[in-house]
């Protein structure tokens, strides 16, 4: 698999975690006409600390130490991508493993790398959700922020919602707006052949609808939570696969830059959810 190109690839973070081993499960239901490029970010010494131990003992020389700290770290790198890699194929994917040597966050270096290969879209896992303690890891956090290309997060799921990601309806939440727009492009593009419902929530019974296709829903309450549970619930009453949202786009800055509803729907919404960012970031 080339480098160079991205068209029909997928880039999928992989640190060999229970969160990213779910997402190479789940994103090769979803995605499964892509290739991966399965990627693991190290920095050293980003080893196990039993094997810093090792090295650190074996040196020869105090200034051997930072050349064989190094070459270690990097084997060992090689071998979480290629776990990876493994439950890659094993998953279904066509894939390729890759480790990339960073000394910043791995979120923002996937960031980069996705913009550097412009793969189709990204996969990345988040730690869990719900309510004010919601988290998605800064792995994700950052890779959704920065990315130049669609990210589908992958929560905790039950075993009928990770069934539903393969060929359940994809629900995109639409407001008229032209990130909603790109959004419902990058549904097409990246889910062919899934039925697509548009989702227009509404905050009271006086609101206009949305878009003439959409489908209208009433939120129970206000503010993006509501929204965001009001989507949620649609998409369970659908027996929807995946949820598909549209960002602002991005800053150099580390900030929320998604927009408070499309954070919403990261954090509250029990199934993937594929950010389509701003075209121009």
């Amino acid at each position: 698999m080339s480098t160079d190109g991205g068209a029909g690839v997928v880039l999928v973070g992989f640190d060999g975690s229970r969160e990213a081993s779910r997402a190479i499960a789940v994103g090769a239901r979803v995605l499964p006409h892509l290739a991966a490029r399965v990627v693991h970010v190290w920095a050293p010494p980003g080893a196990d600390p039993a094997l810093r131990e090792r090295v650190t003992h074996h040196r020869g020389r105090l200034g051997d130490l930072g050349d064989l700290m190094l070459r270690e770290c990097g084997i060992d790198a090689e071998h979480v991508a290629a776990d990876g890699t493994a439950l890659a194929r094993a998953a279904g994917w066509s894939a390729e493993p890759l480790t990339r040597r960073s000394y910043g966050d791995p979120g923002a270096e996937l960031a980069l790398l996705a913009s550097e290969l412009r793969p189709a879209a990204m996969v990345v896992g988040s730690r869990g959700l719900g309510g004010a303690s919601a988290l998605l890891g800064s792995v994700s956090d950052l890779a959704v922020h920065h990315s130049p290309v669609p990210v589908l997060v992958v929560p905790p799921l039950l075993s009928w919602e990770r069934a539903r990601a393969a060929t359940g309806p994809v629900v995109v939440a639409h407001d008229g707006s032209e990130g909603a727009g790109r959004a419902g492009a990058a549904a097409a593009a990246l889910l062919p052949g899934r039925e697509r419902i548009d989702v227009h929530v509404t905050a009271s019974a006086d609101e206009e609808g949305g878009p003439p296709d959409a489908v209208s829903v009433r939120a129970h309450g206000w503010g993006p939570r509501a929204i965001a549970e009001a989507i949620d619930a649609e998409a369970a009453a659908r027996k929807a696969g995946v949820v598909v949202v549209g960002s602002r786009g991005r800053s150099t800055l580390r900030k929320l830059v998604l927009g408070s509803t499309a954070m919403a729907v990261l954090h509250h919404a029990h199934r993937p959810v594929l950010v389509v960012p701003a075209e121009a970031s």
